[in-house]
């Protein structure tokens, strides 16, 4: 859904940081009950239900809104969950960031399984998504400079060596056609990748200092991404291999993070560069960016997001210690 109002660049730099603007979007918080355990990358399974992991904590967690309860299952010593999805089944599977491993917990019957790396260099899994059929979860390693496919009935673990050293492959999405792609944010590029060989293409983007670092893919597979380093918002059509950039309202010092598309088709980005962190919105067929909205907890860093269709909500966690809901799409709210 559209934001009535479209504000110019100049009208956002000067008034996000200081208020929420007229056409702000209804967001609500969760205080997490476990201090200073940096918990993020909530996925919602429903419109009141949702996972999320405590990278400093050690654990995965559930969090009811209907109730307001917490529901944490602590993981071993050294985990670092840094991410996880659910299933249509409501299996949780989550990276273990600093432990070499695929997690994967059952709410049903309470057990935890680990899925080893079959290669010690993917030292940390990092973003994980399903591909359309839940059959595998593709992920990202960012320090090991891997993008890993994990089968989930056999258990395999593929990975593909990236030929730029030391690329950090960071954010990661399902294009439509099922292909897979990644933002290698240690360079200026994206990754593709072709699931029927695991063969890939590394595609530069115009700038050599760009750093990519979250992305989306719409329905006419082009793909978006949020240049960390310099406040831009980037696309680039596989087709007609060209690209195009924004700078985003709040300028270069924005370092836009979190990310996320809704079914309007609508990009949604956290600028994590002031103080409040602000959602910003940008319509793809105007070309414009629209409203701005303060996190009331401050943010922090909001580093990742996941939108939730039936509800029309994005969810995001906070360096500030909560896990948060935007609605961007009022009609679909419940």
């Amino acid at each position: 859904m559209r934001a009535a109002l479209t504000f110019f660049a100049g009208i956002i730099a000067t008034s996000a940081t200081s208020h929420v603007l007229a056409d702000s979007l209804d967001i609500r918080e969760w205080q997490v009950p476990y201090e200073h355990s940096v918990p993020r990358d909530p996925f919602a399974e429903s419109a009141t239900s949702v996972w999320f992991v405590g990278q400093s904590g050690g654990y995965i967690a559930n969090l009811n809104i209907d109730t307001g309860e917490f529901m944490r299952v602590p993981l071993k010593d050294g985990s670092g969950p840094h991410n996880l999805v659910v299933g249509s089944d409501g299996v949780v599977w989550y990276a273990g960031n600093l432990n070499h491993l695929i997690g994967r917990y059952d709410p049903v019957t309470k057990k935890i399984e680990e899925i080893m790396m079959p290669d010690e260099a993917a030292r940390d899994p990092h973003t994980l998504i399903f591909d359309e059929g839940e059959e595998h979860i593709w992920f990202t390693v960012q320090g090991g400079n891997m993008i890993g496919r994990l089968n989930l009935k056999s258990r395999q673990v593929d990975l593909i060596r990236l030929r730029t050293a030391r690329s950090r492959p960071y954010g990661i999405k399902l294009a439509p056609d099922g292909s897979v792609w990644a933002v290698l944010f240690g360079s200026n590029k994206l990754a593709h990748i072709d699931p029927s060989t695991l063969e890939h293409d590394e595609i530069a983007l115009p700038r050599v200092g760009a750093r990519p670092r979250r992305l989306e893919v719409l329905d006419d597979g082009r793909v978006w991404y949020v240049d960390y380093a310099k406040g831009m918002l980037g696309v680039y059509d596989p087709v007609g291999k060209s690209f195009g950039e924004w700078q985003i309202p709040q300028g270069e010092g924005s370092r836009p993070y979190g990310m996320a598309s809704d079914s309007s088709g609508n990009l949604w980005m956290v600028i994590t560069g002031v103080q409040p962190n602000v959602f910003v919105g940008f319509d793809p067929n105007t070309e414009s960016f629209f409203g701005a909205t303060e996190i009331p907890s401050g943010g922090g860093t909001v580093r990742h997001m996941h939108y939730h269709e039936s509800s029309g909500a994005v969810w995001f966690g906070t360096d500030t210690n909560y896990i948060g809901r935007a609605i961007v799409e009022p009609d679909r709210a419940q």
